[in-house]
C-alpha cells in the first residue's frame, strides 16, 4: 500500500531512522521530525534520493505542546492528510539517584514520553478520522512493564502510554487504529553509551536471544501495526525485546 503520508517523530536516529528507510523503500511519503532540523532535512533528502519519494524534514520538540501543534499542521497543509503516526521520540537522561530527580527533569522526561506523544495522537487521530482513517503507533519500552531505580520517571511515562494506548483506540475506532510496540535494549547511541561490562551482562544473562538487537528489528512489528495485515488489532502493545521481561500472565 505504497504512497500513504507517515510521519515519524525521532526519526532522524537510531529506531526512527531505520523506521523512515523502512516507509520510503515501501514508496511512502516520510515526514522525518525531531529537535535538530538540519539532521531531519539531511535524511529527508536521502531517502528521496534512494527511494524517489517525497520525504521532508521538520524540526519539533516533541515535549512542546505548541510544537507538535505546529508538526501536525504543517503535515496537514502540505499532504492534506496522515495516514500512519510513529510516535518513537523518547528520553531517559541518567540521574544520580532518586531524591536528586529534580522537577525540571521529571516534567521534561513526562513531557517527551507521555504528554507530547499525547497530544501528537490526538490531533493526528482527529486529522485520520476526517479522512480514510488509518493508524498510530506509540513505541513504548519494556521499562514500562520492568520499571528500574535508574529510569522511574520513564517508566512511568511509558507505562501510561500503555493507557493511552488503549483509551485513543477506543476514541478512534472504528476509522483509526492505535497500537504500541514495547522495546528492548536496542543498538543505537542510547546503548553505545553503555560501558562494555554493562553491555555484556545485559546480553548475556538478561536477554534469552544473548543479543542487543538491531535498529531494523523494530521495523516489522512497526510495520505490522501501521499496515492492512493488522486490520483487526487496535489497542494492542506487542513486545519486541528479545524475550528480556516478563509480563505476568
Amino acid at each position: 500500500m505504497p504512497g500513504r503520508i507517515v510521519v515519524v517523530t525521532g526519526g532522524s536516529r537510531g529506531l526512527g531512522k531505520a523506521m523512515c528507510h523502512h516507509f520510503a523503500a515501501e514508496g511512502d511519503h516520510v515526514v522525518v521530525a525531531s529537535r535538530k532540523r538540519e539532521a531531519c532535512d539531511k535524511l529527508a533528502a536521502a531517502l528521496t534520493k534512494e527511494y524517489g519519494v517525497d520525504a521532508v524534514g521538520f524540526g519539533c520538540h516533541v515535549g512542546s505542546w505548541a510544537q507538535c501543534d505546529e508538526l501536525i499542521d504543517f503535515v496537514e497543509e502540505r499532504f492534506v492528510r496522515i495516514d500512519v503516526l510513529i510516535n518513537n521520540a523518547g528520553m531517559s537522561p541518567l540521574y544520580p539517584s532518586l531524591g536528586e530527580i529534580s522537577e525540571e527533569l521529571f516534567d521534561k522526561v513526562i513531557g517527551v514520553n507521555l504528554r507530547g506523544p499525547f497530544r501528537l495522537a490526538v490531533r493526528a487521530g482527529e486529522l485520520m478520522q476526517r479522512g480514510q482513517g488509518r493508524a498510530i503507533v506509540n513505541i513504548s519500552s519494556i521499562a514500562a512493564v520492568q520499571p528500574q531505580p535508574y529510569d522511574l520517571p520513564y517508566a512511568a511515562a511509558k507505562a501510561a502510554l500503555h493507557t493511552v494506548t488503549s483509551g485513543l483506540s477506543r476514541s478512534f475506532g472504528p476509522t483509526v487504529r492505535v497500537n504500541a510496540v514495547m522495546a528492548g535494549p536496542f543498538d543505537t547511541d542510547v546503548t553505545a553509551a553503555w560501558n562494555e561490562q554493562t553491555r555484556q551482562k545485559t546480553a548475556g544473562e538478561l536477554i534469552p536471544l544473548g543479543r542487543i538487537g538491531k535498529p531494523e528489528e523494530i521495523v516489522g512489528a512497526v510495520a505490522y501495526l501501521a499496515g492492512p495485515s493488522a486490520s483487526y488489532t487496535t489497542g494492542a502493545v506487542i513486545k519486541v525485546d528479545g524475550g528480556m521481561a516478563s509480563i505476568p500472565a
